[in-house]
């Protein structure tokens, strides 16, 4: 158990824009920071952060919280690991017991993984630096390929002795279970067998975007025609190779500071860029990129430039992978290397500024690149030519944005020599089919499932107005609880005539004052249970310290509670999303019209809870066998008549 003296000291450190900012790439947005949600695929902005009240929401998945609740929901960690994650980052000693090994074997099977995992890492990394074999092979290795002593210890790379279950023993030893390292891919079992997946290989740890050990990459270093030159860890729970890219913990920041991503091929390409002053280098790891790599990108900029070997597959290689990144929204280059280098050993070869100079140089638009290439191949063929053509009109066809749609389709008119017309006739064609085969799939798709309605019959989803009220009750609190305004009240006087007359008074109050006398004069109990809790919790914060100091309040809430202030929050500030003065389009302050607002607020939700008492009583009298009972319909008139009044205080008919 983490004690918790160092969860205060995490909360009281951690600050939650600087965290979200290792994972986001955040631009300022009044006294909020903005930017893409990592939780969905979007092109718009809805991700807000306030480092005033150190909570953050996702508008597009709806998720958010204090910074605990983004690390628990980025990286899937647990409670415990979101704050040793934090802890860790401030550099903050956590104090806690020693895990028993009962307690190790009751921990979750999917934090067992990455706990075998970082041992491996460990291992492999001491092996390559503390034994004879991993000095003499392993980091010889290395420091052939031109890595230094500093960049080895940074990757973590390691090394795995040429034995065949000697990192399964040691792990074993250690009290891993052969489960978890069989699950991992660190071990293979068969039968009563088990040994090293990696033996004889130097190791390449693949990191997720927050740095933890997810899998490995091994390269053999003999010539063995039966073993892969490369191999990977395979599937797990913690590792699935489409989502990775590696190096992306390294590079994360400097992707977001240059706004532009590198991507390789290999590890030791991004190793060496990275070593020489380029830093903001991924790598697919040799698999072909998918949809989920590019969005992991995209989190961190909109800009990614393909680096390839000079040779014709390579080539060929860039051209598959430029679609899927158009139709992520993303901008793409292409920058080829002269015939017979590489990444790696251009990096090797050249100095920072050579490097920096050629990228710059030599980083071509797709469109441009996609025509010289195939031009080449279509030379003096009117057929290839005219393939050539349909071929960068359905790269087109993949961006999303049609302004740059139109600007590619006039470069590709120049550089091929070809009328706008045709080929923006032809992006029509493209689109069309698109949407038609798209139709055609979601027929089929509901043709089972799908049931006939009659028209007339159309789902409304039902709004629950006392929730709604309830709600906006929390809000106000939030919101404008400490604020003290002049609220116009209504007091009953009665007349010698024995008549009731209403005079109205204005009353000075703060507003939580004023919600609570309210509410507790009529005896209002709130519906929702969790706005029942919040509602006392914020009273009980006010009435204590006579303010709510929001990074405070939500951090020592339970994590239900929590989320749900978070959000209501963070929807109060959603319109700074849109920038509306930039715009020139001024919004009222609500801060101006707060004491009306929480006067029509509570007189709504009286009025509402009269109309269903009234509905009640009614109901009574409906199922009552006997005559009429005088008092039970003189204390409809009663509650007839209180609606009434509050209906005129509302400006409202009945």
């Amino acid at each position: 158990m983490i004690s918790r003296t160092t969860i205060d000291q995490v909360f009281d450190t951690a600050r939650v824009e600087e965290v979200i900012g290792d994972f986001v790439q955040l631009k300022k947005s009044g006294s909020n920071y903005k930017g893409l949600s990592p939780f969905s695929d979007e092109r718009t902005p809805s991700f807000m952060v306030s480092p005033v009240k150190q909570i953050w929401k996702d508008f597009s998945s709806g998720k958010g919280g204090n910074v605990v609740a983004f690390v628990m929901e980025h990286e899937h960690f647990t409670y415990p690991e979101a704050i040793k994650y934090l802890a860790k980052k401030y550099g903050i000693e956590i104090e806690e017991t020693e895990q028993s090994q009962e307690q190790k074997e009751e921990a979750n099977e999917r934090e067992s993984l990455y706990l075998v995992n970082e041992y491996a890492n460990t291992y492999f990394q001491e092996t390559l630096h503390e034994t004879g074999p991993g000095k003499a092979i392993g980091l010889s290795y290395f420091k052939e390929r031109g890595f230094s002593k500093e960049t080895i210890t940074k990757f973590q790379l390691g090394y795995a002795l040429d034995e065949w279950d000697a990192f399964t023993n040691s792990a074993l030893k250690n009290g891993y279970q052969l489960s978890f390292l069989e699950k991992t891919g660190l071990t293979i079992v068969k039968d009563d067998k088990k040994f090293d997946r990696f033996k004889g290989r130097v190791l390449f740890p693949i990191h997720s975007l927050s740095g933890r050990v997810l899998g490995f990459g091994g390269r053999i270093l003999v010539n063995d025609k039966k073993a892969a030159k490369y191999l990977n860890s395979p599937e797990s729970e913690v590792y699935h190779k489409s989502k990775v890219l590696y190096g992306i913990y390294f590079a994360k920041q400097a992707i977001a500071k240059q706004d532009n991503c590198y991507l390789v091929e290999g590890y030791t390409d991004v190793i060496q860029l990275h070593q020489r002053g380029i830093q903001n280098v991924v790598s697919s790891s040799g698999t072909a990129l998918t949809a989920d790599q590019i969005r992991l990108i995209h989190r961190l900029t909109k800009n990614i430039t393909l680096l390839f070997d000079g040779d014709a597959a390579g080539l060929r290689a860039s051209l598959r992978g430029v679609d899927l990144i158009l139709e992520q929204g993303l901008n793409v280059k292409i920058c080829t290397f002269p015939e017979g280098e590489d990444p790696d050993s251009f990096a090797r070869e050249n100095s920072l500024d050579d490097i920096t100079h050629y990228l710059n140089e030599n980083a071509t638009d797709f469109i441009n690149f996609k025509a010289s290439l195939l031009a080449k191949e279509s030379k003096n063929d009117p057929v290839k030519k005219a393939e050539t053509i349909r071929d960068m009109v359905t790269s087109i066809s993949k961006i999303p944005d049609h302004i740059k749609q139109e600007v590619y389709l006039k470069e590709c008119s120049r550089i091929m020599d070809i009328s706008e017309e045709v080929l923006f006739s032809t992006l029509a064609q493209l689109l069309q089919k698109e949407r038609r085969d798209a139709s055609k799939k979601t027929k089929s798709d509901d043709n089972t499932l799908r049931v006939v309605e009659p028209k007339t019959t159309q789902h409304i989803e039902k709004v629950d107005l006392q929730e709604s009220l309830e709600r906006k009750i929390i809000e106000l609190l939030l919101l404008y609880g400490e604020m003290e305004e002049d609220f116009d009240d209504l007091m009953m006087e009665s007349e010698t005539t024995g008549e009731v007359v209403h005079r109205q008074e204005k009353i000075k109050s703060k507003v939580f004052e004023k919600v609570f006398l309210d509410l507790q004069d009529d005896e209002v109990e709130f519906a929702n249970p969790i706005f029942q809790q919040l509602y006392f919790a914020i009273i009980e914060e006010y009435q204590r310290a006579e303010s709510l100091k929001m990074d405070q309040f939500v951090n020592q809430l339970p994590q239900e509670l929590g989320s749900v202030v978070t959000h209501i929050i963070m929807d109060d500030e959603k319109y700074q999303l849109h920038d509306w003065q930039r715009r020139e389009i001024f919004t009222k302050n609500k801060e101006h019209g707060v004491s009306k607002e929480v006067i029509d607020t509570i007189l709504n939700l009286r009025r509402l809870l009269v109309a269903k008492k009234i509905g009640e009583l009614s109901g009574k009298v409906q199922q009552s066998e006997s005559s009429v009972d005088s008092e039970l319909m003189q204390d409809i008139m009663d509650y007839n008549t209180l609606r009434k009044m509050l209906s005129e205080r509302l400006n409202r008919v009945i």
